[in-house]
């Protein structure tokens, strides 16, 4: 079961998330997370570099969606800008928003990659709904109040998880 919290990959943040090596793979999706994956929880807007990444992805005809467990109007005012598709209230790691993005891109689950920074919602949801799974690095060390009880088990799941060999990063 604990294998459920594995991710295929790990990386530091998205911008080593690339569109070319995406392709390659015949990746032609991003589901991902917003808060701690493409800008700290407590902003509100997207920075020059993430407007950045959307736009090279877009060029490279890589469709993102945004999914996430915030409200509506959080998760609106961020994507609106990007011009990308957004699910709220996504209730992740529930299979639903993921099986939902998957419908909206109108692609196969082996062309879509799940990316965002919890184990507990985004890589397990992910890895439920039968995604390739990215784990990234949270953009900062503090977290909203439901967020923080999550970390602490994630800490516990991914020391397991060194001493077993089965991830090699640090934290």
């Amino acid at each position: 079961m604990l294998n459920k919290f594995l991710p295929n990959e790990h990386v530091d943040n998205v911008f080593d998330i690339r569109p070319e090596e995406l392709k390659a793979k015949g990746i032609k999706g991003i589901i991902t997370d917003l808060d701690n994956t493409l800008v700290a929880w407590d902003v509100k807007e997207a920075t020059p570099e993430i407007v950045q990444w959307f736009k090279v992805m877009n060029e490279h005809g890589i469709k993102v969606t945004i999914t996430s467990n915030n409200k509506q109007e959080r998760v609106r005012v961020f994507s609106q800008p990007l011009d990308t598709s957004f699910i709220y209230s996504a209730r992740k790691p529930l299979s639903y928003a993921f099986k939902k993005a998957q419908k909206q891109m109108e692609l196969k689950k082996g062309e879509i990659v799940v990316v965002g920074d919890q184990l507990l919602t985004d890589v397990l949801g992910g890895n439920f709904a039968g995604f390739h799974t990215i784990l990234v690095v949270p953009i900062v060390e503090t977290d909203g109040f439901f967020t923080r009880f999550n970390r602490k088990i994630e800490r516990r799941i991914l020391k397991w998880m060194r001493r077993k060999g089965k991830i090699t990063w640090e934290e």
